[in-house]
């Protein structure tokens, strides 16, 4: 009985210390988020349309013209669109916003695998996930920005579309969300590894 007494109290000595309430909050609030910027940006590449210039929208997926007569002309083949390069620059963009959303989609799943799994690895879990958010936001603030670059003669700020300002601040969560995971899991204390004695 002894012997059991004896393991059972390095059993409890090796026991992980609570985290605060304000560090798990903290957390937690950076799962909500990043979820939130997943939604936004997946809503986003699917509508795809992100800038009204006069007569004509561009999109990601399609280039519209309207007239008075009759509702919209939609064309999936945007090497039709009067502006050069458009369908190449278009495509690598779309690829680009893709690949973040699915680098945001790991990101989050490591996030919510560290707290909920919590063994000797979860602080590591935490900071992989925590930058593939910051890849993601290189990924779609690149596709933002080659877009934006590539239609440069036909932007204007009230031009650009909900889905591309959802797009932005996708982006921006990503970046906020990467930087601020990153940021606790430097300052809180190793709570994941056991107590040395």
């Amino acid at each position: 009985m002894t012997a059991i007494a004896v393991q059972a109290q390095r059993l409890l000595g090796r026991r992980r210390p609570h985290r605060s309430f304000f560090e798990s909050f903290i957390r937690t609030l950076i799962i909500t988020c990043t979820a939130l910027a997943v939604v936004l940006s997946s809503v986003s590449i699917c509508d795809g349309y992100w800038l009204l210039a006069e007569d004509r929208l561009y999109g990601l997926w399609h280039f519209c013209t309207t007239t008075n007569q009759s509702g919209p002309h939609c064309l999936r083949d945007l090497s039709q669109a009067p502006v050069p390069g458009l369908a190449m620059g278009v495509g690598l963009a779309r690829s680009v916003g893709a690949l973040a959303v699915v680098a945001a989609i790991f990101g989050l799943e490591l996030l919510m695998v560290s707290q909920v799994c919590e063994d000797a690895h979860s602080r590591r879990k935490w900071a992989m996930g925590s930058i593939l958010l910051l890849v993601s936001f290189m990924l779609s603030f690149g596709g933002l920005l080659g877009f934006v670059i590539l239609l440069r003669n036909q932007v204007t700020l009230i031009g650009f579309t909900l889905t591309f300002w959802c797009e932005f601040t996708a982006s921006f969560l990503f970046f906020l969300n990467a930087i601020s995971g990153l940021h606790i899991n430097s300052i809180t204390h190793p709570w994941d590894q056991p107590r040395k004695f």
